[in-house]
C-alpha cells in the first residue's frame, strides 16, 4: 500500500504571496483578497479537493532590505498590502466542515497570553481544526514597527520563542480542567472555581500569572507547525512542531533536514512519527503538455524579477543590488532568515556569482520543488519527491489564483486517489486527527506540552 500524502494550500491574506508580477495576468484575482467571499470560494474549492488545511502565511513588517527602502516591496506588491490572517478563517469555517487552518503568528512581537486566547477561541469555532505556524520573525522593519531599534537576533528569539511555547502549553493544557464547566443550575456553578488554576508562570521574558481566559476546546492546543530550517529552527522543530515546512529546495537537502529533525525528536524522547514533513511546491497543470507549457511562458513573462529579489532581500539579509554582478556570493551570517542566506552559498555545491543567483532568483520555480506538466507528469514528480525525501506532503502555492489551484484540484487530486496516494474522502474531524489519526485529538504523550496536562480532580461536582 503506497504512502498516502498530505496537502496543504499555501497562501497570504495578501496581493503578492509568492508569485511575484503575476497579479498582472488577466486571469488572476488576488486582488480580491479584500473580499470574503474570495476566501470563502476558496476553502470550500480546498475541501472539493479533499485537502488537509489551507497553509496561511504572514509578515509584521515590509521586505526593505533591497536597494535600502520600501520602494520596490510596495510598486511590486511583495506581501504589502497584507491583511490580518485570522479574521479570514471564521467565514471559511463556517462554509466548511472539515478542511483545517494553520495561521501564523510570531513568538518574537506577539504577547502569549492574549495570543492563547485567539488561538483557543478558533479552535471553538472550527470544532478542531485549527493550527499554529509557530514563526519568529526576521524582517528589521518589525522590530521598528514594535517599538525596537534593532531586530533581535537570531538565536535568542529562538530562546523567546521556547517561553513563549511554555507559557502557552501552560494555558492550554494546564490552567482549565476537562468538567470545569458544569452548567449546574440547581447549584448556580457555571463553572467549578477549584478546576480552573493560575498558571504561574514567571520568566526571562514573560510573566503571566493567568488563568487562560478560555476553556478547553476540543484540541486544546491547536497544530503546531512550524516553518525554519536552521539548526536552531530545526532543533525547536523537533521538540515542538507536530508538522514542519521544510526549506532546502532540492531532495537532498530535505531528506537531510527531515532525517536530522526526527533524530533530535528522538532524543527529546517524542515518537518521531508525531512529526509530519511538508515541503512547498510549485505547479502549473495543463490537460496538455502544450497547454502547460503556454502557461509557463505567460508566467514567465510577468514573473517580477526586482520583487523576487526584494523578497530574497528581506528573508536572507542580502542586498543583491549592493553587490557587483560578476562578485562570489559569499556566507555572510545575518539575523534573517538562516535557510535563505545558505542557500546559494554555503548550501551551494559549487560557488555562485552574483548574476548567477539573479537569475536562479528570477526563473520560475528557481529556489524550490517546481513541476510543469499534465495531471500524470505532477503527480510523478510529488510521488517521487515523497519517496526520496522522505517527506509527508506539500504546501502548494499558486501562481494564479483560483486558477492554479483549481487545475490542482480537478486534474491533479484526482490522478494521485487513482494512484492510492491521496484519500478519497474524510474520515476524521480534527485537524490533528487527519495528520495523526483517529483518537488522536489532543497533544500526545512524549510532546512536552503534554507535561502541563492536569488529571481531574474531584471537586464542587
Amino acid at each position: 500500500m503506497p504512502k498516502k500524502m498530505h496537502l496543504n494550500a499555501f497562501e497570504m491574506n495578501c496581493v503578492g504571496h509568492l508569485a511575484h508580477g503575476l497579479w498582472r495576468h488577466p486571469d488572476n484575482t488576488r486582488h480580491r483578497y479584500t473580499d470574503i467571499t474570495y476566501w470563502t470560494e476558496l476553502a470550500q474549492l480546498l475541501e472539493r479537493g479533499k485537502f488537509d488545511a489551507l497553509f496561511l502565511a504572514d509578515v509584521v513588517g515590509v521586505y526593505d532590505v533591497y536597494k535600502q527602502g520600501d520602494e520596490t516591496a510596495l510598486r511590486e506588491s511583495v506581501q504589502i498590502p497584507c491583511n490580518d490572517p485570522f479574521f479570514v478563517v471564521p467565514p471559511m469555517a463556517l462554509v466548511t466542515k472539515h478542511l483545517g487552518f494553520a495561521v501564523t503568528s510570531s513568538t518574537t512581537y506577539e504577547h502569549p497570553f492574549g495570543h492563547a486566547r485567539r488561538m483557543s477561541t478558533l479552535d471553538h469555532l472550527t470544532k478542531g481544526r485549527i493550527a499554529w505556524n509557530v514563526v519568529t520573525s526576521y524582517l528589521p522593519s518589525a522590530a521598528r514597527n514594535f517599538v525596537l531599534e534593532h531586530m533581535v537576533r537570531h538565536d535568542e528569539r529562538y530562546e523567546i520563542a521556547e517561553e513563549y511555547m511554555d507559557v502557552s502549553y501552560k494555558l492550554w493544557e494546564g490552567s482549565w480542567e476537562d468538567d470545569a464547566v458544569i452548567r449546574d443550575v440547581q447549584k448556580q456553578i457555571y463553572t467549578d472555581p477549584d478546576k480552573v488554576h493560575f498558571i504561574h508562570h514567571e520568566g526571562k521574558y514573560f510573566k503571566v500569572p493567568g488563568p487562560h481566559l478560555s476553556q478547553p476546546s476540543l484540541q486544546r492546543t491547536p497544530v503546531i507547525y512550524q516553518a525554519g530550517t536552521s539548526a536552531r529552527g530545526r532543533a525547536f522543530a523537533a521538540k515542538h512542531a507536530e508538522a514542519v515546512f521544510l526549506g532546502g529546495g532540492t531532495v537532498d537537502r530535505l531528506r537531510q533536514y527531515g532525517e536530522d529533525i526526527r533524530r533530535q525528536a528522538r532524543a527529546f524522547g517524542r515518537n518521531p512519527e508525531h512529526i509530519k514533513l511538508f515541503a512547498g511546491v510549485a505547479t502549473i497543470v495543463g490537460r496538455t503538455k502544450e497547454e502547460a507549457q503556454r502557461k509557463y511562458e505567460e508566467y514567465a513573462r510577468l514573473y517580477s524579477v526586482e520583487g523576487v529579489l526584494a523578497h530574497y532581500g528581506g528573508g536572507s539579509g542580502y542586498d543583491l543590488s549592493a553587490y557587483d554582478p560578476e562578485d562570489d556570493l559569499e556566507y555572510v551570517e545575518t539575523d534573517h532568515g538562516q535557510t535563505s542566506a545558505a542557500q546559494f552559498t554555503k548550501h551551494s555545491p559549487k560557488k555562485l556569482k552574483v548574476r548567477e543567483v539573479v537569475k536562479t532568483l528570477g526563473t520560475i520555480g528557481g529556489r524550490g520543488l517546481f513541476v510543469v506538466g499534465t495531471a500524470e507528469e505532477v503527480a510523478d514528480r510529488l510521488q517521487y519527491w515523497v519517496e526520496e525525501a522522505g517527506i509527508d506532503g506539500f504546501n502548494v502555492s499558486q501562481f494564479l489564483s483560483p486558477g492554479t489551484l483549481q487545475d490542482f484540484v480537478e486534474l491533479v487530486v484526482p490522478e494521485l486517489q487513482k494512484r492510492k496516494l491521496f484519500r478519497e474522502n474524510y474520515e476524521e474531524t480534527t485537524l490533528r486527527e487527519r495528520l495523526f489519526g483517529k483518537g488522536t485529538v489532543q497533544l500526545p504523550e512524549g510532546h512536552p506540552g503534554s507535561v502541563y496536562r492536569r488529571t481531574t480532580t474531584t471537586s464542587l461536582t
